[in-house]
């Protein structure tokens, strides 16, 4: 049996109180207040959308461009841009950069092995910013493209597209990560020092997009977002993409869970939303800035954007011996606001927190989108296909 509601709206009717200006547009921090005040019911009728947003290291993203064709014509097999490999084959001069692909001689990595200084993160925000990067292309030559070799500089003007292609980004939860060995280890997470004398995390909490529609009711293929200071699409499920995480009573999932796969023109992002890292240790990335609407069209929707710091909680893993080898022991579980509090207990030893993700950053790409949408600048999608998470 369908569920009933007592509040019932529609994207439609949302886009139209948009249109006309009157639409009430909270981001997620202010709706956790919203709805302790009023009730999920009395939300759901006073408000219309959510903004959420989130600012931080999503590995699994990537630069999906064009270089053009410029006489004698070229059918590229081997391109290094800013230095960094990219993966032809795709066609004559399509090619895809990874943002943890490393430059191909960092001089970094000669003198620590396995640190880089620069790699595809940075070679995304440098064409952001502007800047002149490095080309280099070989081929083998055909005769319907006969050149072997072309050396230039691009700017993003000069390349006909450049798209950011995200395989898997806005994981719904994550780890904690600690280490227990005796030893500092260096990992996505980054640095972790020996026996247990840090705990990082990577979460805006009540800000993060997939913890405010945990069962994806509104996010799906073509779900119009913020992504790295323009507007971007959901293409559907990410990798990794769990369908059945376990929840707690409120719906929100306790492990790594929902992933989403995204997409945007580079040519409308601001580079203060898109920051090529360095993780020591570990190796070159991407931050990223995503911000996604939920329109609330019941007060389902008015409870889980809702979901405050308290109601969250991720396993604390073990990242020296356990993660590494494959084994899934959980040492305990803590809420986000513990974790934002600067120090938990672990196996009864205090320890200090670490914030991976930028809350402020999150907060300013949730106000960014609220203000995008109450301007009448930013309008919603349908999903025109769901993605599966029970």
């Amino acid at each position: 049996m369908a569920q009933t509601y007592q509040v019932n709206k529609t994207i439609r009717e949302i886009n139209e109180r948009i249109q006309k200006g009157e639409a009430v547009v909270l981001n997620a921090e202010e709706m956790v207040e919203a709805v302790r005040k009023m009730g999920k019911v009395a939300a759901a009728k006073e408000v219309d959308v959510v903004t959420t947003g989130t600012f931080s290291a999503m590995c699994s993203s990537g630069m999906l461009f064009n270089i053009g064709q410029e006489p004698p014509t070229m059918k590229v097999s081997s391109m290094w841009i800013g230095g960094v490999p990219a993966h032809c084959g795709l066609a004559a001069v399509d090619a895809y950069v990874g943002a943890t692909e490393p430059a191909h001689d960092d001089p970094l990595n000669k003198v620590y092995p396995g640190a880089f200084k620069y790699g595809g993160g940075h070679v995304i925000e440098d064409l952001i910013r502007g800047k002149s990067i490095h080309l280099r292309c070989e081929a083998y030559g055909t005769d319907c493209y006969p050149r072997k070799y072309l050396e230039k500089n691009v700017t993003l003007a000069d390349l006909p597209q450049a798209m950011l292609l995200n395989p898997r980004n806005g994981y719904q939860n994550y780890n904690c990560a600690v280490n227990l060995t005796s030893r500092i280890v260096y990992t996505y997470m980054g640095p972790l020092k020996p026996n247990c004398k840090n705990a990082n995390y990577a979460t805006a909490g009540q800000l993060s997009p997939l913890f405010n529609d945990p069962y994806f009711r509104t996010i799906g293929l073509g779900t119009k977002i913020f992504l790295g200071g323009g507007v971007g699409y959901v293409l559907g499920a990410g990798t990794q993409h769990v369908e059945k995480p376990r929840r707690n009573e409120r719906g929100i999932p306790e492990n790594p869970s929902g992933t989403i796969m995204v997409k945007g023109d580079m040519k409308t992002m601001n580079a203060r939303y898109i920051r090529g890292l360095s993780i020591a240790g570990y190796g070159c990335s991407l931050c990223v800035g995503l911000g996604i609407p939920i329109p609330i069209l019941n007060e389902e929707l008015a409870w889980t954007t809702g979901c405050s710091d308290e109601d969250i909680s991720m396993p604390i893993k073990d990242y020296g011996h356990d993660y590494p080898n494959g084994i899934n022991r959980v040492l305990g579980r803590v809420s986000l606001a513990e974790l934002k509090s600067g120090e938990i207990i672990v196996s009864g030893k205090k320890v200090q927190t670490v914030p991976l993700t930028s809350y402020s950053m999150s907060l300013e790409i949730a106000d960014t989108l609220k203000s995008w949408i109450e301007k009448g600048e930013f309008l919603l999608t349908e999903p025109q296909e769901t993605i599966v998470s029970l």
